[in-house]
């Protein structure tokens, strides 16, 4: 089997990972790459691979990084299954819609911008366009977790099923169970992105066993989290802080997983009493959609958020001074208001969607606060906001950084260093080969180092476009 590392090698973003088996094609997730504008266009749009090729896809989760690029690869030819859990097929076709709406979007603005100005340069044409993203819903193929499957037509050699990796609702890990003609069989897993321990709303990861070849994500290799715990203890303290000065807290957040943990997160602060009720405001109508997939899929729920559900006989994503924003008129409203309250908002890096406005109308006021709650890939807004940028560019356009900006890690749905170090260990016994992805060179390597000390073999960390043997 040879596997070509087509996307999140040396970062975080676009994950991309092709297996060569017996003359057949079988993709790992298809995602977006986000970073600088000119690159995402051009890595978004050119394949390192034919798609009429690759005759199946397993998809790990429904994050724009790991979904994201499907509309393009059905687009150019690719007319296989997708397989995923349930929830994951669901939540994708909702995500993958509205970024084909964001594209559209954006791409009006921009060139409504361009011809204001009077300029020459050419019209921006966008990545793809809802109709095309709607297009991927009729290969998506349901399994669920412990369902064994063939993915692959005429490889009987073949068997996949997928394990929860507790990162958002319906995250998985892939486990394939190979035997090729003339070797003995093995096992290699895909982590997909792997979830902390005690995250709100989902079940922990199920750890690797019996598994020769790992190829995991490291995104947080060389950090510890703080406990979740703590970061709602944090986030409390960031919003009371805030609401005392008068002002507002605006949190660009990934509008499925995180979106609904902070939702979550804020329901009980609200119903004990340590914050005042302020309004809620959940400007994304993504996240609305999430939302009542999540609320769809019950079932996924950790014993906690069953036992909030029982005891409180209440919803954990609905609460009195919550409000969900669906039309623009009424997102624009937001920023004309000046008392204090919260507003969530996608995109989670803040490079598209509606965030952006909000960002624009409320960062030169020092009375706000931007919360950050997720990781920024490099080259993105919300990572130079992380970098205390004193200036940062908003559609085009500069403004000054005079809003308080606070980042709080122990939301972060990735598993860290010590649980990535505990997962890969968990299979130590068999375990020939590490491949560590979707992680900068920093992460990768402190986690390499750590993952060598402690008598793993062999552990790479793969170039963009890399082709390794096992």
């Amino acid at each position: 089997m040879i596997i070509h590392f087509d996307g999140a090698a040396h970062t975080v973003t676009g994950s991309q990972h092709l297996l060569e088996l017996d003359g057949r094609r079988l993709l790992l997730d298809c995602g977006l790459y986000q970073g600088k504008r000119s690159e995402s266009n051009l890595r978004n749009r050119t394949f390192d691979f034919d798609p009429q090729d690759v005759d199946a896809v397993i998809l790990s989760h429904a994050h724009i990084d790991h979904s994201g690029n499907l509309p393009n690869l059905v687009k150019q030819g690719f007319a296989g299954q997708i397989y995923t859990t349930g929830a994951t097929a669901q939540m994708a076709d909702v995500m993958l819609r509205d970024s084909g709406h964001i594209q559209e979007a954006d791409a009006e603005f921009i060139n409504k911008r361009i011809a204001e100005k009077g300029s020459h340069e050419p019209p921006v044409k966008p990545l793809y366009t809802t109709a095309d993203a709607a297009e991927v819903a009729r290969h998506f193929r349901p399994v669920e977790y412990d369902q064994e499957f063939h993915p692959l037509p005429g490889f009987p050699g073949l068997t996949a099923h997928l394990v929860d990796a507790g990162h958002i609702l319906g995250s998985a890990a892939v486990v394939l169970d190979i035997q090729e003609p003339g070797r003995a069989a093995y096992r290699l897993w895909f982590s997909g992105d792997i979830g902390q321990r005690n995250l709100a709303l989902i079940n922990d990861p199920v750890l690797p066993e019996g598994v020769e070849y790992l190829i995991m994500e490291s995104t947080y290799g060389d950090t510890r989290h703080a406990d979740p715990g703590q970061a709602e203890t944090d986030l409390c303290e960031a919003v009371h802080r805030t609401i005392k000065r008068g002002g507002k807290v605006i949190i660009p957040a990934f509008a499925v997983g995180r979106t609904q943990e902070l939702v979550y997160a804020l329901n009980k602060m609200f119903q004990r009493g340590d914050l005042p009720p302020v309004p809620v405001y959940v400007d994304s109508p993504l996240a609305v959609e999430a939302s009542d997939v999540f609320q769809k899929n019950a079932e996924y729920f950790d014993e906690e958020t069953h036992a909030f559900m029982s005891k409180r006989n209440r919803e954990p994503l609905d609460f009195p001074s919550l409000h969900y924003i669906q039309s623009v008129d009424e997102s624009k409203s937001l920023n004309g208001r000046r008392e204090s309250m919260i507003i969530i908002s996608a995109s989670g890096m803040a490079e598209t969607g509606r965030i952006l406005h909000h960002l624009k109308n409320n960062i030169e006021d020092p009375k706000n606060t931007i919360l950050i709650v997720s990781y920024q890939a490099p080259e993105t807004l919300g990572r130079r906001l992380v970098d205390q940028a004193h200036t940062v560019r908003i559609f085009g356009e500069s403004y000054v950084r005079r809003a308080e900006v606070i980042s709080i890690s122990g939301f972060s749905a990735h598993a860290d260093r010590n649980m990535l170090i505990e997962y890969a260990l968990a299979t130590k016994d068999t375990l020939k080969r590490v491949m560590l992805v979707h992680g900068e060179p920093d992460a990768a390597r402190s986690l390499q180092a750590a993952l060598l000390d402690r008598g793993i073999p062999e552990v790479d960390y793969p170039e963009l476009h890399e082709a390794v043997e096992v």
